[in-house]
């Protein structure tokens, strides 16, 4: 399957009545996992590791992954690095384990760009990449996909994010999540929003839950966010995974060995039950 890279932000359908029969509903469970893959690079540019990542990854089993900092294209890279794959770096990824896959650009730069990835074993039946970037240089994004899930009457939005490095922003960004999430999808539809928050001051939750009605898995399993970075010794809690119309069950931070190598972000990985 191509992925889906549009060229102009998509104007989005407004939110239509949830009418299905809340009856025709099968239980189903199936597993995420969310990481900053650093463009595919280790801690300070060392090293480009992306086979290495591509093997971790699905060793995890996830059915949809959430990416960040995922590299479309880098013209200068090749001539650096002997192993430098010149496919897109989510279709690599994806391979032949995620049929379905989309790509939302966010920093464009004068040899490639790169932004956030969706990877799906269910089919993604309609997608947008939503330019939230607030002012200067930071560019940042949220791709929207929604996923066609087995026995649901309803389609599972899953909303990747990667927030700014300044609070005032992020603050502004989550407005224009939990605005969209509200405004936009139906209220009885399923909702998974996951990926970096840079929300080093954990003042997500509250805002993400007045909002959207959006809880944290980690916050509802454990009482508080999971610390993802620096993956060498995790003290911030910068990356999450929110639902809505949906139970995290069993969530976890992927182990030190071997994600400390592969990205400066620990990954996390739940499962979310319908």
């Amino acid at each position: 399957m191509q992925p889906f890279i549009p060229d102009a932000p998509l104007v989005p359908a407004p939110a239509k009545a949830d009418t299905a029969d809340p009856a025709a509903h099968t239980p189903y469970s199936f597993k995420v996992l969310t990481v900053n893959i650093h463009k595919g690079f280790t801690f300070f540019n060392r090293k480009f590791i992306l086979s290495e990542l591509r093997d971790a990854v699905r060793t995890v089993g996830a059915d949809v992954v959430f990416l960040q900092e995922v590299a479309g294209s880098h013209l200068k890279h090749p001539e650096k690095f002997d192993n430098y794959t010149e496919e897109p770096h989510y279709e690599y990824l994806a391979d032949s384990i995620w049929k379905q896959f989309a790509y939302g650009r966010n920093a464009i730069y004068t040899h490639g760009h790169h932004g956030n990835a969706v990877l799906s074993k269910f089919p993604i039946v309609k997608f947008e990449n939503r330019d939230i970037s607030i002012s200067g240089p930071e560019r940042r994004g949220m791709l929207h996909c929604e996923l066609q899930v087995p026995g649901q009457s309803r389609n599972v939005h899953a909303i990747c994010v990667h927030l700014g490095l300044v609070e005032t922003h992020r603050t502004q960004q989550m407005k224009l999540l939990c605005d969209m999430v509200r405004k936009e999808i139906p209220a009885r539809s399923p909702v998974v929003v996951a990926g970096d928050f840079n929300d080093w001051r954990r003042r997500a939750h509250a805002q993400m839950a007045k909002g959207a009605n959006l809880h944290e898995v980690f916050v509802q399993a454990n009482g508080q966010a999971a610390r993802t970075f620096p993956a060498r010794l995790p003290m911030l809690q910068l990356d999450r995974i929110y639902v809505r119309n949906a139970v995290g069950h069993s969530p976890i931070v992927l182990p030190s060995h071997p994600w400390s190598h592969l990205s400066d972000h620990a990954p996390l990985a739940a499962e979310i039950r319908l």
